[in-house]
């Protein structure tokens, strides 16, 4: 008992540093929380997280190519927590190899970046700051996980192409900015403790803790996957990666207790079934998909029926 009860505390101490970096939003606004840890790992350890939830940790990964395929809300208006709307970019000229002589973006960087808080970097005209790109910049990774970016008149080149503005806008670092975030997963349990299944594809149900977005009404979740993100935040010159480790309760034990309580950028937690029928918020769906497909679970009612052990 001893030890499910420091199990369950040091859960709670996760699944707060999880709820706390994806409920913030964007750096140097309201709730900037979900940065605090750029360009580190999660505050804790692999063999830590294979103690506390019975397995160890999957890292979720996917194709590091972005393109205008995976690049859709980093061209919407208007540009989060503002009324600045961004230059339209159709499809076919989100490409950087495509020639564009008349593109001409909007440029904007958020008062609260301009500032200068400490997780934000300098504009790159001032004269003390020289950014070294595409490697290990001091305390800072300026390395993205895509592979090497260009460099256009001193400025970084998002990798995934036009997003119709420049400048920083909400986030922090020139180039990619980084998060590392952990999403907590369960098996869906019956009134007796068994996993359930669902009747059509015949795989047992996974339930992730999900956050419901006061700014769009979205569930959200912490990453999911490693590279880059479609993010409303990005820009031209930044934009968000992230690389993101599934916590996973395989016993019921550890999690079954926990409370569940939103912070002040949040409007609910709660376990919620994974499927295709979800609403996420910017490219999480795709990347929910991925711990679905690691654990073996149910994610679409098409699948076929399958182990479900």
């Amino acid at each position: 008992m001893a030890a499910r009860g420091l199990a369950q505390a040091l859960a709670t101490v996760c699944l707060s540093a999880s709820l706390s970096w994806v409920t913030g939003g964007a750096p140097g606004g309201r709730g900037s929380a979900p940065l605090h840890f750029l360009g580190r790992g999660p505050p804790y350890s692999s063999s830590f997280s294979s103690h506390l939830f019975h397995q160890s940790p999957v890292i979720m990964s996917a194709s590091n190519g972005a393109d205008e395929n995976s690049h859709n809300k980093a061209r919407t208006s208007p540009y989060p927590g503002s009324k600045v709307e961004r230059s339209q970019v159709p499809n076919e000229k989100v490409g950087w190899l495509v020639e564009w002589q008349e593109y001409n973006p909007v440029e904007y960087t958020a008062v609260s970046v301009l500032a200068g808080p400490m997780w934000a970097d300098p504009q790159i005209s001032e004269r003390n700051f020289s950014p070294k790109f595409n490697e290990k910049d001091g305390h800072v990774e300026r390395k993205s996980q895509n592979g090497l970016y260009e460099i256009e008149n001193g400025r970084p080149r998002n990798p995934a192409g036009r997003t119709g503005l420049i400048g920083r806008g909400l986030l922090g670092r020139w180039g990619p900015n980084h998060a590392a975030d952990p999403i907590i997963t369960r098996w869906k349990r019956d009134s007796s403790g068994n996993k359930v299944i669902h009747p059509h594809s015949g795989k047992n149900i996974l339930q992730f803790v999900a956050i419901k977005r006061k700014d769009c009404g979205e569930w959200a979740i912490p990453g999911v996957y490693k590279g880059y993100v479609d993010d409303p935040r990005n820009t031209d010159n930044a934009w968000m990666e992230t690389e993101a480790v599934n916590y996973h309760d395989e016993t019921g034990e550890t999690m079954d207790n926990l409370a569940l309580e939103a912070g002040d950028d949040a409007g609910k937690v709660r376990w919620v079934d994974i499927s295709d029928k979800l609403k996420l918020y910017a490219s999480h769906s795709q990347f929910i998909k991925l711990v679905a497909e690691k654990r073996g679970a149910h994610w679409s009612e098409d699948s076929e029926p399958g182990c479900h052990g």
